[in-house]
């Protein structure tokens, strides 16, 4: 008993497993790492609270709880837990019209189902989400971030509801674009693009241990592009302080004051006020209605992809991804923080990093809390042109455009669940986008059900005798049983009284209706006097048949015993053709083949 408890702590607590061997070594890979990816999670942190409709503190708020929680239950030592555009976005839809406490109170409920799913291994309703409707999803994400970012970029003033709505605002209000903004955020996007692929300048692999130049060149390019966010971030604001302390007016849209310090720490708001009315916990949950559901799964979903990605061939645990992000989400709740999940951008950073352990987290973490009490003032004069730039150069790469080409060539309709989702998405909002999308795959999975594919050849037994074989291509249940009934019924009528074999070969389960359908079917054959056989049936079949009363069917396991059956059956009709096909004749041969069935 002792043993399976320590075993079960070592599994789920996954710290216990790792620290005792955690060294000098792994120290210093994991310090690097962790810097640098707080390099990348301040900025972006900032940009994310933004796009979430809730003022730039909260962005760092959710930046760092998260990685000190998954340090203890994480299960993949590369990935980063904080603020991601997707989540950014979905709470945006939460928040829009109401205020910051149905985010936290989301943050918190988003905890609470993960942990749920993870205690009650609810993994397999991740299956119901296809690699085509993630897809999709994901890029319908991509584009409304992208547009929902015009507005900053541009400089624009106004509100809207929902995608195509802000596609029309910002069109409309095209010629109140502010130049400066606009040059601002063009250049910033062509400055972290071209940052982006200073990793991937050609330079020659060092010769020699005494060629320093290269090996130091090299690794200096790679930080400077990971580090592109927080090096753009900082020469825009330098050009707008500059601005401010020669007393010109800015020319840039700034994010303003944000709120220096630390969070305190409480509990979520389970009550609020709202347009002068209290509203209580259970009205709360009502007005997240769906989200409540939808934020979890797609934060679960993004977190086992990563998982995956930079599992090396390691199973994943997708029980303690769960675990793992619900206690992150759970104590990200109590310092204010709106719902977060892995992201693959800085989890990518992580990897490359060299990270060795989870515990690369605590140096990202400390490293956001050190912004918050100490770099605040400063954050003030942030161009919003160049934080939105920031959102587009991270999320237009998650547009997966290249996927339709061997998509089309591999299987063309799983394009339909992709763009299904990618156009409702788009349309209604990403929760009917990927309901939608989930919806067709299941029509998709249940129509061979319903229709399954049916094979009619005409064969020959060793002695000449002709028989047609009719073999289903799924298994037979209920919603098969019409099709398949009409489908052999129309096959054998044409073939006057040749025999007809069923071969059940791909047939793994049948059940009461599908016995009752099979029963109505070997009655339309007696009524024109045609034989059939059934072939191949499993052992399981055979049960539900006769459990159904279904005892007049004649079935073989043995293809040299079914010919010969055949054979002897056709020479029995052809010297008694006015007798036709006799149930009594058959008796003692179906008795036998019965028993040949079980035993096979």
């Amino acid at each position: 008993m002792g043993e399976k408890i320590r075993r079960l702590v070592r599994q789920r607590v996954p710290i216990v497993a790792w620290l005792p061997g955690y060294d000098r070594t792994k120290f210093i890979c994991d310090l690097i790492a962790g810097v640098t990816v707080g390099l990348t999670v301040i900025p972006q942190a900032l940009a994310y609270s933004t796009l979430a409709g809730l003022e730039p503190q909260y962005g760092l708020y959710s930046a760092f709880m998260g990685c000190f929680m998954y340090i203890i239950f994480g299960g993949c030592k590369d990935i980063t837990i904080g603020p991601t555009a997707l989540m950014s976005l979905m709470t945006y839809d939460q928040v829009k019209g109401r205020n910051k406490d149905f985010a936290v109170l989301l943050c918190f409920l988003t905890g609470c189902v993960q942990m749920l799913f993870g205690i009650l291994n609810l993994g397999v309703l991740l299956d119901f989400i296809s690699v085509p409707v993630s897809i999709g999803f994901t890029s319908a994400t991509s584009v409304i971030i992208i547009v929902s970012q015009l507005k900053g970029l541009l400089g624009l003033k106004f509100t809207s509801s929902s995608f195509l709505d802000n596609v029309a605002q910002v069109l409309r209000n095209l010629p109140n674009l502010r130049l400066g903004d606009t040059l601002l955020g063009l250049f910033c996007i062509i400055a972290l693009l071209l940052l982006r692929k200073a990793k991937d300048f050609p330079i020659k692999e060092p010769t020699s241990e005494r060629d320093h130049f290269r090996r130091i060149l090299k690794r200096s390019l790679w930080l400077v592009s990971v580090s592109r966010n927080i090096l753009v971030v900082i020469i825009c604001s330098l050009v707008a302080f500059c601005y401010e302390v020669s007393g010109n007016k800015s020319p840039f849209l700034l994010i303003g004051a944000v709120q220096s310090g630390l969070p305190s720490i409480s509990l979520p708001p389970f009550s609020t006020t709202l347009n002068n009315q209290t509203l209580s916990f259970t009205e709360m949950a009502s007005e997240l209605g769906s989200s409540i559901i939808l934020v979890p799964v797609i934060a679960i979903l993004g977190n086992v992809a990563i998982a995956k990605t930079f599992s090396t061939g390691d199973s994943v645990d997708a029980t303690q991804e769960m675990i793992g992000l619900g206690m992150s989400n759970l104590a990200a709740s109590l310092t204010s923080a709106y719902p977060v999940d892995g992201s693959f951008s800085r989890s990518a950073v992580n990897h490359a990093s060299g990270v060795q352990t989870p515990m690369g987290g605590l140096y990202t973490g400390v490293l956001v809390l050190l912004a918050l009490s100490l770099l605040t003032p400063y954050f003030y004069f942030i161009p919003k042109a160049t934080l939105a730039a920031v959102i587009i150069c991270a999320v237009i790469f998650m547009i997966e455009y290249e996927v339709v080409t061997p998509m089309w060539r591999s299987s063309k309709k799983d394009l339909v669940p992709t763009f299904t989702t990618f156009a409702v998405c788009l349309a209604w909002g990403v929760e009917y986008g990927i309901l939608a999308g989930v919806a067709i795959n299941i029509i998709m999975l249940l129509y061979p059900s319903a229709r399954p594919t049916v094979q009619v050849n005409k064969t020959m037994t060793k002695s000449g005798r002709s028989y047609l074989m009719v073999t289903p291509g799924n298994s037979l249940y209920f919603p098969a049983v019409d099709f398949i009934r009409t489908t052999v019924g129309k096959a054998g009528s044409q073939e006057g009284t040749t025999a007809v074999v069923v071969d059940c070969k791909y047939v793994l389960g049948a059940d009461f209706t599908a016995a009752k359908g099979i029963a109505a079917l070997i009655e339309d054959f007696k009524r024109r006097k045609q034989p059939i056989y059934f072939y191949n049936l499993r052992p399981g079949v055979i049960e539900v048949f006769k459990g159904a009363s279904l005892e007049e069917f004649i079935h073989f396991c043995d293809e040299d015993e079914l010919e010969n059956y055949i054979s002897r059956e056709y020479t029995s009709i052809q010297s008694s053709s006015n007798q036709g096909f006799r149930d009594e004749e058959m008796k003692p041969l179906n008795q036998g083949d019965d028993e040949q069935a079980f035993s096979c």
